[in-house]
């Protein structure tokens, strides 16, 4: 196992309630507009897989540049100004959108400048329904289901081969402004999770639940996250892995039995 059985406990609680208060989200804007009329992409649903993976690339090339000319302040503004916009999304689901918006810059504030592990991850649990909730309406369960096998092909060579996913991990825990879930723990030990490993399984969740509804969304849930428990305990210490291919299997499995059962 690669982290203590407390510290696996934590994550996957904490992975389980990012995918349901996403979903929450995402089924509010069902219903309702994005706050201060925010613009949804205008993607085709069956083609959405590649402007949305296309992104992904772009950011992270941009990332690397920024770590290669250590430009940490300007690092620093992006996640913020990310995080602002994301939660509002989140926050405006559920409160009045100015209300919603004091919220969502207090807390970058804390998270990007006076960092803690309370306020980081409470945010991260918020973060990726805001940010799904921005994606899922352009998504089909096709176009999502090839996203996810792009973005596993992309984290093993990233983790694997190039190694690139590894210093951009070290480059944000070492600013303290980490996209994902973090756990410190023991003496100097940390357990990680990875944004893209809350924010992807939460896409798939949010077309399941689109497409087919709630119980089969949640049923997609269930396997995410024992797919990432599997990994979590297989995993051994002091050696990096890229998640997404196992938490992709989990999505598939879901797909799997909503589609067995129905």
């Amino acid at each position: 196992m690669k982290h203590t059985f407390n510290v696996v406990l934590i994550l996957i609680l904490l992975f389980v309630f990012a995918q349901l208060i996403g979903l929450a989200v995402i089924n509010k804007y069902f219903v309702q507009e994005l706050p201060y009329d925010i613009q949804k992409p205008e993607f085709e649903e069956q083609t959405s897989f590649i402007p949305i993976f296309l992104i992904v690339i772009f950011g992270t090339i941009l990332v690397l540049i920024l770590i290669y000319f250590r430009a940490e302040r300007i690092w620093k503004l992006w996640f913020f100004l990310s995080v602002i916009f994301t939660l509002l999304i989140a926050f405006s689901a559920f409160i009045n959108q100015v209300l919603a918006l004091l919220f969502a810059v207090v807390l970058a504030l804390i998270k990007v400048y006076k960092p803690n592990v309370i306020v980081h991850n409470l945010t991260e649990v918020f973060i990726y329904g805001g940010l799904a909730a921005i994606f899922v309406p352009v998504l089909s369960v096709l176009s999502i289901s090839i996203l996810l096998i792009l973005i596993s092909i992309y984290d093993m060579i990233a983790v694997w081969k190039t190694k690139h996913m590894i210093k951009l991990a070290k480059f944000q825990s070492k600013l303290k402004v980490f996209a994902g879930l973090i756990i410190p723990y023991g003496k100097n030990k940390t357990a990680i999770l990875g944004g893209g490993d809350i924010g992807f399984p939460l896409l798939f969740s949010g077309t399941i639940l689109k497409t087919y509804g709630l119980i089969d969304a949640l049923i997609t849930v269930v396997f995410t996250s024992l797919a990432l428990l599997t990994l979590l305990i297989l995993a051994e210490k002091k050696k990096y892995y890229p998640a997404m291919p196992f938490i992709s299997i989990g999505c598939f499995v879901g797909l799997l039995i909503i589609n067995f059962i129905m």
